[in-house]
């Protein structure tokens, strides 16, 4: 029997189309299973009790009400939109043309027939499934979609591939919405998220990051701020922009996470930590702050699960909790320290949304909203399942064939 020699180049190509191959063929695995495992669940699942928000008073003229329900957080939006008499800025990655969707379509517009001017502002990609139609809003609202390709000629750079994943609203001078929340009927009492508003000298902050990011677009129409920018060190908004190339909002996770000394709470909808984040947490562990995060048990993106996973051993083995949350899916992006620092907002812990994304989020220096923080995270706790180093061990052998085939998806997720 003869043997045709193989060049080293024909060799590699091989390898890498069965390593590729391979990958394909479990992701879609993945997601079919996935799919009908969700589909099976949700006959019997229960929609999430409304809850009504907590109010803080933060820093020196500032207030903060935190959301953890849906339904509550988008009445309140609507009748903020209803109060409107002078601007509307509207600002989010995802809005369904669905029942929700259309109560906030016909709420902008009614505001803008009684003369209020509304910007309004959502992302081509995560929108792709709603029909285009659905984003034509009558004279005079301003709209514009973040486009799904860059332009031709920045193609190839780095400033020019973040999405728009935020989601603000701000009514004239006097409130702010901020937060994981997009918005559609799905997200009222299915989904368990966190939304913070803000009124008082925080809003400034909601309202020039949608401002910077108009004005980017719209060179010739340039947009001013209604209230006064401040300098309260109770309430910093920290954004990316990709476009300038810059990601404070990883700098301020690893900084608040260096200074712990007793607790940490995370939750996150897509925990998939970069290499300076996961030593941070494991070196808070080790020096005996109590680390725990809570993530979905399931999330909308199994990839990004198993993807996930393959952080879970050398967390578990530094004394870090790991919490999988109920059948319902997690889409929080908040962190509580110390029972004095918190951060809410839109940046997921992975690489899209800290060194990708069009990301902001608050960090609010306050024991009181801390505390509430701290008390929402107790209360998720109670329904979520506590992973053990133990029970992670002897995981199935398909888990872990899944998590090896996926771990080069790191850097992509």
């Amino acid at each position: 029997m003869e043997f045709r020699s193989v060049s080293p180049k024909t060799l590699l190509r091989r390898v890498l189309l069965v390593v590729f191959g391979t990958q394909v063929v479990a992701v879609a695995s993945l997601m079919a299973v996935t799919k009908v495992r969700r589909s099976i669940r949700a006959r019997g699942l229960a929609p999430l009790p409304r809850v009504e928000p907590q109010e803080f008073a933060v820093g020196n003229s500032s207030r903060a009400e935190v959301y953890v329900s849906g339904e509550a957080l988008f009445d309140d939006m609507l009748a903020a939109i209803d109060s409107a008499t002078e601007r509307i800025l509207f600002e989010s990655y995802i809005v369904k043309g669905d029942e929700m969707g259309q109560r906030f379509k016909a709420a902008l517009t009614a505001a803008a027939g009684r003369g209020v001017a509304v910007y309004v502002i959502y992302d081509g990609f995560a929108n792709m499934v709603v029909k285009r139609s659905f984003f034509r809003f009558p004279e005079p609202i301003r709209v514009l979609r973040f486009p799904v390709f860059p332009r031709t000629f920045a193609f190839f750079s780095p400033r020019a591939w973040g999405r728009d994943h935020r989601k603000i609203l701000v009514v004239d001078d006097r409130i702010g919405f901020v937060g994981g929340y997009n918005v559609g009927s799905l997200y009222t009492n299915q989904w368990r998220d966190t939304h913070v508003s803000v009124t008082g000298s925080a809003v400034w902050d909601l309202e020039n990051t949608f401002i910077d990011f108009w004005n980017d677009a719209h060179p010739d129409e340039q947009l001013r701020p209604l209230s006064q920018a401040s300098w309260d060190p109770h309430v910093r908004a920290h954004r990316n922009v990709p476009r300038q190339l810059i990601y404070p909002i990883r700098g301020m996770y690893l900084e608040a996470i260096d200074r712990a000394t007793s607790t940490i709470e995370i939750t996150q909808a897509y925990f998939i930590p970069d290499r300076n984040i996961l030593e941070a947490l494991v070196d808070a562990s080790r020096r005996g702050v109590q680390v725990r995060i809570l993530i979905p048990r399931v999330s909308n993106h199994v990839v990004a699960d198993f993807v996930a996973r393959s952080y879970f051993g050398r967390l578990l083995d530094a004394g870090v909790e790991i919490l999988r949350y109920g059948d319902h899916m997690v889409h929080a992006k908040t962190m509580t320290i110390d029972g004095e620092w918190s951060t809410i907002g839109t940046a997921n812990i992975d690489r899209l949304s800290l060194t990708g994304n069009y990301e902001i989020n608050l960090e609010i220096l306050d024991s009181g909203l801390a505390d509430g923080m701290s008390q929402i995270f107790a209360r998720d706790a109670t329904r979520a399942e506590p992973l053990s180093a133990e029970d992670w061990r002897e995981r199935p052998t398909i888990s872990r064939i899944y998590e090896r085939v996926l771990r080069p998806w790191r850097p992509l997720v």
